[in-house]
């Protein structure tokens, strides 16, 4: 959503950092561009206003006039009052020091409530809770169905005792839904309020007799973060109407300019809680300011991958994968089919190389990514017998047609696959040798690289020289095997002296090393008698 956003400060940055020193002229260029930007992605301009304010004070001030870096530091105001304008830190929920905690949730129709509420159902059990869904939604036609159905998908019990499509008092339902949550050991309550089309007097008046009614602990406003500039006066009149603790952005993997939706915290005081980036019941967390604006600045945002990889993937699986690294055998497809299934497990490649920092440079190599690529290369592994898999080599050209027609694609296709797997093998061979090339200081990682090649270019210099006499043609064959075995004894990395490398440690005198000393003459030594 805000990759246009990012784009226009990823420029304007670039353009700052050749720059020894910032003139008068250059801030104020820096602070045009940035407005230019800020207004494109529909931020509301008192939000812009204050936030150029802000950038423009602090860059004239002494933090930059005197850092060696006045770019880079820049570029740090900047992100610091990004960060102050999302929210500063991230807010957690408040818990009931009774329980149940109760959650409302509030917010115009189409906004993604009742997904929200499954979704926000689905993270709270993650974490060891028994969250309780409440229909309270009887305007909208099969409004209730919706949430059994989400609450299913969940694996969160709904408390719907009305049919709703109009029937039924949303009122009673909240406060029923409490009683049945203490009865049933429900340790947080999430209420789905029915949407208003606008601001709607009387529906905003149902929302405020069921917080009166259930007095809860959160009231979270929903908004859609498509919606533009009008997310920021339907907020502004929630708040007065029934008010709320926070906000929860729904629909931020949508393509609209989403601005808007960053100007609620500045407008109304009340931070944003949580983040819904998709359809899924997985797509959904709490919203970290700090990690939005590196994303937004293009400086990636690692810590959400790394939480993300740790919620998804299996201790046992990971431990099995490194012992697997660890080993002597040979890496096979099934390690490649495996390694490739854990990363789809993260969701969308794009999505993760986004996560990268400075990945918005590439974003369109990332969005070309076609995660169907891996669903044809799993077919094609899948197609291939236990052995096949184990030993690719045996794989001729009649088992490749085969492998091809069970797996739906072309023969070359099943050929790209086996050519890129083995040089996929020549690299973690290298990796468990001593590591990859390139790297200086480390056994076989290119730290002597250029002695090598030169010794390995000198060798094959030789090589070509023939001799006409067969004696001395034999001499110079037994000079090269030596060469050889010389050369590969010392490519593998020296253990510490005592432990099998390099030459054994000479023991002191008197324990076997260097020789036994001249020893005293004992011969006329006698005990003292008792």
């Amino acid at each position: 959503m805000f990759e246009t956003l990012s784009d226009r400060l990823t420029s304007v940055f670039s353009s700052l950092r050749g720059k020894g020193r910032l003139s008068e002229e250059d801030i104020n260029a820096t602070a045009r561009e940035i407005r230019l930007a800020l207004l494109e992605a529909d931020v509301a301009l008192p939000v812009v206003r204050d936030f150029i304010a802000r950038i423009k004070e602090r860059s004239r001030g002494e933090e930059v006039s005197k850092a060696l870096n006045p770019a880079q530091q820049v570029i740090k105001i900047v992100n610091e009052e990004l960060i102050e304008v999302l929210g500063g830190e991230t807010r957690q929920i408040r818990y009931a020091k009774n329980p149940p905690t109760v959650i409302m949730l509030a917010g115009l129709q189409g906004a993604g409530k009742t997904t929200l509420a499954g979704k926000l159902a689905k993270w709270l059990a993650a974490q060891r809770n028994t969250p309780l869904l409440v229909a309270a939604d009887l305007q909208r036609p099969n409004a209730v169905t919706q949430l059994q159905v989400v609450g299913e998908r969940a694996g969160a019990p709904v408390f719907a005792p009305e049919p709703g499509n109009g029937v039924g008092d949303p009122v009673e339902v909240a406060r029923g839904s409490i009683e049945f949550a203490r009865r049933n050991n429900h340790n947080i309550v999430i209420i789905d309020t029915a949407g208003r089309l606008g601001v709607d007097t009387e529906m905003m008046q149902q929302a405020a007799d069921i917080r009166d009614v259930v007095s809860p602990d959160e009231i979270i406003f929903v908004v859609d973060a498509m919606i533009g500039q009008d997310a920021v006066n339907t907020a502004q009149a929630f708040l007065d109407g029934v008010g709320y603790d926070a906000v929860a952005l729904t629909k931020l993997d949508g393509d609209a300019r989403g601005g808007a939706a960053l100007s609620i915290r500045h407008i109304t005081g009340r931070p944003i809680m949580f983040a819904s980036t998709g359809e899924k019941l997985d797509d959904f967390d709490l919203f970290h300011p700090d990690r939005m604006a590196s994303r937004i600045l293009d400086m990636g945002d690692v810590l959400t991958l790394i939480e993300q990889a740790q919620r998804t993937f299996d201790e046992a699986e990971v431990q099995k994968m490194a012992s697997t690294m660890a080993s002597d055998e040979d890496f096979t497809l099934d390690d490649f089919l495996q390694q490739m299934m854990m990363v789809r497990k993260l969701g969308p490649i794009g999505n993760l190389l986004g996560m990268m920092p400075g990945m918005g440079q590439m974003r369109e190599q990332i969005d070309n990514i076609d995660d169907k690529a891996l669903d044809r290369l799993q077919a094609i592994i899948q197609s291939m017998t236990p052995g096949e898999r184990a030993n690719p080599k045996m794989i001729n050209g009649s088992r490749r047609l085969r492998i091809a027609n069970g797996s739906g694609t072309q023969v070359g296709d099943v050929n790209n696959l086996v050519t890129r797997f083995f040089e996929a093998q020549k690299v973690m061979r290298k990796m468990k040798n001593g590591g990859m090339p390139g790297i200086p200081g480390m056994p076989g990682m290119g730290g002597g690289g250029g002695a090598r090649k030169k010794a390995k270019a000198q060798q094959k210099k030789k090589g070509k020289q023939r001799s006409g006499n067969p004696m001395k043609a034999r001499q110079q064959e037994l000079e090269r095997q030596q060469r050889r075995k010389e050369q590969q004894e010392n490519a593998q990395p020296q253990l510490p002296p005592g432990l099998g490398g390099g030459k054994q440690p000479q023991l002191p005198p008197a324990f076997g090393g260097g020789g036994m000393p001249n020893m005293p003459d004992l011969s006329g030594f006698k005990l003292p008698e008792k």
